[in-house]
């Protein structure tokens, strides 16, 4: 089974690193990294390929955000905190935001999608939004390109010793969600006090 996924992962790599790349990306970005070193991708096609993905990605959620309101409203009553977050950072921070907001744990993709309830250009959104997938395509896969050995050594040990791997992921996933929470926190509560000086 394990061999046939990693046979139809072969086949069709670029068209998986594509769809990955629309719906989140980073680990899909990772293994391309290492099927470019172990000579299975081509490093600047799939570089390309996932930066398409991503662009792509992050142009769907603004156009929702700007002509899918009865979604937004939906999402909003869930994730009211996140849109605010999104709405403060983008009037404190401008464009720089578009150009980061993939490496903000949790708020991929609310930022576009609340970006686009504004009057931000669509236009100027979507360059910032290329140019920011290239760089974040290239500075993940390149990486794993160059280190394909060791994580390839690393996911053989996951696989040997599965019951250790799995808590630890738990436990780093669980601590990266706590300090994002904590952030989260932290910016809403100096905000809240400077509204009331």
């Amino acid at each position: 089974m394990e061999h046939l996924f990693i046979e139809w992962l072969k086949d069709y790599g670029y068209i998986v690193l594509f769809g990955w790349s629309i719906l989140e990306g980073e680990l899909g970005l990772v293994m391309a990294g290492i099927m470019s070193h172990t000579g299975d991708m081509n490093l600047f096609i799939a570089i390309i390929v996932g930066a398409l993905g991503g662009f792509v990605g992050d142009q769907i959620y603004f156009y929702i955000g700007r002509y899918n309101k009865k979604y937004i409203h939906e999402k909003l009553r869930s994730q009211r905190r996140k849109f605010a977050i999104a709405h403060l950072l983008l009037k404190k921070y401008g464009w720089p935001l578009i150009f980061v907001q993939r490496y903000m744990y949790g708020m991929r993709t609310v930022i576009p999608m609340a970006i686009g309830l504004t009057k931000y250009s669509g236009r100027q959104f979507a360059i910032i939004n290329l140019v920011s997938a290239l760089f974040w395509a290239a500075l993940t896969i390149v990486p794993a390109y160059y280190f394909g050995a060791q994580l390839l050594a690393i996911l053989a040990w996951i696989k040997a010793h599965w019951y250790l791997a799995i808590p630890l992921a738990l436990t780093i996933f669980g601590s990266i969600t706590l300090i994002f929470k904590r952030i989260e926190n932290n910016f809403l509560e100096k905000r809240r006090v400077r509204q009331t000086r």
